[in-house]
């Protein structure tokens, strides 16, 4: 049951069902703590009641209609200065694309309760694949006027496409746009596949939607992992949970034991031994390169 942003007012939002409603989901590598990370749901919520508490001295009663017809920002947590520009600048782009509801992980998801961050983490590829529009925030891809010719290389060297959590969500959707730091349009998925391909690995039939994961081995899948790379050791098996159509309790805390479990859930739930096939070991570690393998284990082997 996700939580949505509601793009008009700023106020979250919660739908049972996802494919019943229409909503933009956003795509992103977090910024790092030392540039001030992300906010999460805790600090739009403290801004969500900062605003309710300041709209309250300023309006009678009378004045607090439901939603409005029209757009008006003031009022709303985008005037609040504390609010980050990504999520202002994520909403505003949505909201003009005529989306009233979007979905950004990083607060729309409450990471203190470990029911609903487990829900989450197991159902993110299937709100990934709901979504009518998912928008691909690239930071470090930045708008150089009079420079357009830096953009494509900017583009390829971005660190979406190294980010573990990132391939789920370019392939889940139907519908990507890609865009620069200051939100401007780079591209979509269907006019850049044979680039996305040849950054990615992922199969060109795979990101135009022509065929499904389920036609593809779990070697193969696994290789376009393989030069991915998350904060937590632990996601680097719980990212690829998706990309595997299974669901399993998450532990952090337990490390490299995580991908274990995938592999044991892989081979019981999956008729492909080719898994076996693809390097030296299975369970997924960092080589002496920094890049993933996997090691071969049987599960309930010593």
């Amino acid at each position: 049951m996700p939580r949505f942003l509601n793009t008009w007012t700023g106020e979250f939002e919660w739908h049972p069902d996802p494919s019943k409603v229409t909503y933009a989901i956003l795509s992103h590598v977090w910024r790092e703590l030392e540039q001030g990370g992300e906010q999460l749901y805790a600090d739009v919520l403290r801004i969500q009641m900062a605003v309710k508490e300041d709209r309250e001295e300023s309006r009678s009663p009378a004045s607090n209609a439901a939603e409005p017809t029209a757009y008006h920002e003031e009022g709303t947590i985008f005037a609040h200065p504390g609010l980050s520009n990504k999520i202002k600048g994520f909403c505003q782009v949505a909201r003009d694309a005529g989306f009233r509801l979007a979905w950004n992980d990083a607060c729309c998801i409450d990471k203190s309760s470990s029911a609903e961050l487990s829900e989450a983490i197991n159902s993110m590829y299937e709100w990934y694949r709901l979504s009518d529009m998912c928008y691909v925030y690239l930071a470090d891809v930045i708008d150089r006027a009079g420079e357009p010719q830096y953009l494509f290389p900017e583009f390829c060297r971005s660190k979406w496409h190294r980010h573990g959590w990132t391939l789920q969500e370019l392939i889940a959707p139907e519908r990507i746009v890609f865009m620069t730091r200051t939100w401007r349009l780079l591209g979509t998925n269907m006019g850049l596949a044979r680039t996305l391909e040849e950054i990615s690995g992922v199969d060109f039939d795979i990101l135009i939607g022509r065929t499904t994961l389920d036609s593809v081995s779990v070697a193969r899948r696994m290789s376009w992992a393989a030069r991915r790379e998350t904060t937590r050791v632990e996601d680097r098996a719980y990212s690829l949970l998706g990309i595997f159509g299974l669901h399993m309790l998450l532990i952090y805390g337990e490390g490299e034991n995580a991908f274990l479990r995938l592999q044991e859930e892989i081979i019981r739930t999956i008729p492909d031994q080719s898994i076996f096939a693809w390097g030296d070991k299975c369970a997924l570690g960092l080589s002496d390169e920094g890049e993933w393998s996997v090691e071969k284990h049987v599960p309930g082997a010593s």
